[in-house]
């Protein structure tokens, strides 16, 4: 097994609050304090006309809020950050200032909570034009010096395009009709067929997560094989389908698969063929294979939510009575299993210890730690690694 990209203990990375601020905000403080209401504003505007928000400072990250308010409040999503830290109000002015330790190559996604009048509302930083997108709306994102989009992320104009077809298929596993879209390479199928990969939450991937450009650009650099790309959408009860429901596998292996086998060149090696997912993904996909050994060689689990017992909430119940049974007789799920987790997300426990399970079991295995959390641009950013080694290009070993 390949080792964490940190190597981190439990809570993973301390992210803290500092309780003194920046210097060049100190200095702001410090002249402020010398000018009346008017001559404060101005240096307020002055100050934000000249710095990009958050203000980055060595491993510090300033957040700045400007307006009336009764309090300012970071909302965020970092795993052992005290929840909503308070900002602290300059005095004399309507700035108000947060100042986090983040490490450096750390990304993070935030929003903020402004309480005015008794009321709450939580907004975008209007002051940081960076953004990410999930299926709940968008978030505001700092990057700390270290972090840089992957180019391969981008749509590059010389890659060819990989072109979407529409699939029904009919399944008396669920009692209803699914339709999904599928990616056909641009490249003519191999001798064998092409690779496939099934992508638990796959529009969402395409959306958020830049899925698309990715596997057009991999393909083209001659970094994987030509990949057959499924992208699946689960019904009206996502996390129950995606909790390593016998059905969910079912429809996979004896429905899906002859489908588009039927209507695709697809490679007939359980090596060529592969599950994808995060989250609940990530525990539909291990469920599937587990469920359906040798059908599916490779994985890439992603911040799965393979809690371990029901102590998240009765939602989880289900995926704790599967890693129950998978811990007893895990089997060989797969040859190859690429496992990734931000650090700042709690899932990165789970993920941790089921890592070197998996290898126990006979895989193959890649486990990455990002600075990151549970967010679409995290996994996104992972794929660039996952994807060459669980789909080497044709007659290449990884």
């Amino acid at each position: 097994m390949s080792g964490p990209a940190s190597t981190v203990e439990a809570p993973p990375v301390a992210v803290r609050v500092v309780p003194e601020p920046p210097g060049v905000l100190r200095e702001l403080e410090a002249r402020a304090a010398g000018l009346d209401r008017k001559g404060a504003a101005a240096a307020v505007r002055d100050f934000l006309g000249s710095h990009e928000v958050p203000v980055l400072e060595g491993e510090g990250a300033t957040f700045l809020y400007r307006g009336e308010a009764d309090a300012v409040r970071l909302r965020h999503w970092i795993f052992g950050l005290e929840p909503d830290p308070p900002f602290r109000r300059l005095p004399g002015t309507d700035l108000w200032a947060l100042t986090l330790e983040l490490p450096a190559g750390s990304r993070a996604e935030y929003k903020l909570a402004v309480v005015e009048e008794g009321g709450e509302r939580v907004i975008l930083d209007p002051r940081n034009p960076r953004r990410a997108h999930d299926p709940f709306g968008a978030n505001s994102v700092v990057r700390m010096p270290g972090y840089e989009r992957p180019e391969w992320t981008r749509r590059d104009p010389a890659a060819p395009r990989g072109r979407m077809e529409e699939v029904a298929v009919p399944s008396r596993a669920f009692g209803e009709e699914r339709r999904l879209r599928v990616r056909v390479p641009a490249a003519p199928p191999p001798a064998g067929g092409y690779p496939l990969l099934v992508v638990h939450d796959g529009e969402d991937f395409v959306r958020y997560a830049d899925l698309r450009p990715v596997v057009d650009n991999l393909v083209a650099r001659g970094r994987i094989a030509p990949l057959l790309v499924a992208l699946h959408q689960p019904g009206e009860e996502r996390l129950t389908e995606y909790a390593a429901d016998p059905r969910h596998a079912r429809f996979l292996a004896d429905e899906l698969l002859p489908a588009l086998e039927e209507r695709f060149p697809v490679a007939a090696s359980p090596a060529a063929r592969g599950l994808a997912g995060a989250s609940f993904g990530a525990v539909a996909s291990l469920g599937t294979a587990w469920h359906r050994p040798g059908q599916f060689g490779r994985l890439l689990l992603q911040s799965g939510s393979f809690a371990g017992d029901a102590g998240r909430g009765p939602v989880f119940e289900p995926v704790a009575r599967f890693m129950r049974r998978f811990r007893a007789a895990p089997g060989r799920p797969a040859e190859r299993i690429y496992v990734s987790c931000g650090v700042y997300e709690s899932l990165v426990v789970e993920n941790r210890a089921l890592a070197p399970e998996l290898e126990a079991a006979g895989a193959r295995v890649v486990y990455r730690e990002t600075l990151d959390g549970h967010h679409w641009e995290g996994w996104r950013d992972c794929w660039g690694e996952a994807l060459p080694f669980l789909f080497p290009p044709l007659g290449h070993a990884s």
